[in-house]
């Protein structure tokens, strides 16, 4: 059995104006689809009729490096939200955006005057088109212009910043996300990070796969990460040379790290935040099973146990959005299977039972943010695959079938998971989109397990 990925052993027992009259198909790049692929294996539930998303066009322009780097994310993330039918045109860029000085009031250039050819963009099937201009103040600009209403529909401001800086690459996301939501209505997910643990050093990728960097000390073996609701904070567990582990809260920016429970004794592990940041709940091993414990981190103090029972194992605690209820998995009667129970550790009940015959041991529960999906895995013939039940009618459905698959990690928008797949033969972490089944390769390094999607990164929370 295992909780968050952790092995057994180490438990204690426990994503051109000549070209412009060209009528372009609507389809993904060659270079994407091949990195890209869908995941054609068993997904229950899921239905898609191609052809039914809006048309996305990301409009070409002066080329500068800032602006490059912006159109490069910003197509990259739209094209990764899975909400629209993005349009490419041969020869590598998108259609031209005709640009020249404005002159303001007084006769001096400070804004760039934007040629908009609405009749073009809807002839190539585009319903929504966007930009990236830089004005004189090196302020750069991301318009979304709404085709058929022939007007800007939102228009975000990225002020000067270091084009190579994390900050200017979240920036750019969160551009992204804002597209996506005044497109759509829902929510994005460009703006976040995804944490994992790769040959025991925890990393941090962003939602498109680039800026990963180690975030753990060198010489600390780590697994089982998990962000705070703030995004400024996660935990993980630091394994010592014994085996066993304690819960450490490290902040983002400052790298200070604060040890909530002790590394002698126990192992500590599969920790998870309350919604408000208040209280963590762990996993908690030693010699007569593995119980869940529940600890206050703003008062620093009141540890309290959630679960009872000789030599069984209780793993992977996840708080509900409301922080009314927690998922876990529990071995109490046999194999693991997903319980749930309030927040107290009252009111305790099998929530998610395996199919006799059919299915196997369950593990790693997550909610999604609005609380109506649990995302879990288990085991079908032999191997681990991602599920998603509803809540409401307790309905099962299965997202993957291709090799093994673990740890599913909910995105912010609650359409996309990240989880460990084995389906090119290394250890990697994948995205897949729930509605449509599409999946991409997120981590590129060797041996990689346990993500942990961070909440949005607006900038408020920018860590």
């Amino acid at each position: 059995m295992t909780g968050k990925g952790v092995p057994t052993s180490q438990r204690c027992g426990a994503a051109v104006v000549l070209l412009a009259l060209l009528l372009v198909p609507r389809a993904f790049p060659a270079s994407l689809s091949a990195q890209d692929p869908v995941d054609r294996g068993v997904r229950l539930g899921i239905t898609y009729t191609p052809g039914m998303r809006p048309g996305m066009l990301v409009l070409g322009g002066p080329h500068r490096e800032r602006l490059d780097s912006v159109r490069t994310i910003i197509q990259r993330d739209l094209e990764f939200s899975d909400r629209f039918e993005m349009i490419y045109l041969p020869g590598g860029d998108s259609l031209i955006l005709g640009v020249g000085p404005a002159p303001d009031a007084g006769g001096s250039q400070t804004t760039a005057e934007v040629f908009v050819n609405y009749s073009l963009y809807a002839a190539l099937g585009a319903d929504y088109a966007v930009s990236v201009l830089e004005e004189y103040d090196s302020t750069l600009v991301v318009n979304l212009y709404d085709v058929a209403g022939e007007g800007v529909r939102t228009s975000v401001r990225i002020d000067t910043l270091e084009v190579h800086s994390s900050a200017f690459r979240m920036a750019a996301h969160r551009a992204s996300d804002a597209i996506v939501r005044s497109a759509t209505g829902e929510p994005g997910y460009a703006a976040s990070r995804v944490l994992f643990v790769s040959r025991g050093r925890l990393y941090s990728v962003d939602s498109d796969g680039a800026n990963t960097h180690v975030v753990s000390p060198a010489d600390v073996e780590t697994f089982s990460p998990a962000w705070a609701p703030d995004a400024r904070r996660f935990a993980y567990t630091e394994l010592t040379e014994d085996g066993w582990g304690s819960i450490v809260v490290q902040d983002w920016a400052a790298g200070r790290r604060s040890t909530v429970t002790p590394t002698t004794e126990y192992l500590n592990l599969s920790a998870d935040f309350s919604p408000d940041g208040d209280i963590v709940v762990f996993s908690r091993g030693w010699d007569e099973g593995t119980q869940l414990f529940s600890y206050n981190l703003t008062q620093d103090c009141c540890l309290q146990r959630l679960t009872v029972g000789r030599l069984s194992d209780n793993l992977s605690p996840a708080f509900s959005p409301d922080g009314r209820r927690i998922a876990f998995e529990s071995n109490r009667v046999g194999l693991a299977q997903i319980y749930i129970m309030s927040a107290d550790g009252t009111d305790q009940e099998l929530f998610a039972p395996y199919d006799y015959g059919v299915t196997g041991d369950s593990h790693s529960p997550a909610w999604s943010p609005d609380g109506l999906d649990l995302a879990f895995h288990r085991t079908v013939a032999g191997s681990p695959q991602i599920f998603v039940m509803d809540v409401r009618s307790r309905s099962v459905r299965q997202l993957t079938s291709a090799g093994r698959n673990e740890d599913p990690t909910w995105a912010p928008d609650g359409r996309h998971l990240a989880y460990k797949s084995s389906r090119t033969g290394a250890e990697q972490i994948w995205v897949i989109d729930i509605e449509t089944g599409r999946v991409r390769q997120l981590t590129r390094l060797g041996q990689t397990r346990m993500p942990s999607w961070s909440p949005s990164i607006t900038e408020l929370n920018q860590p």
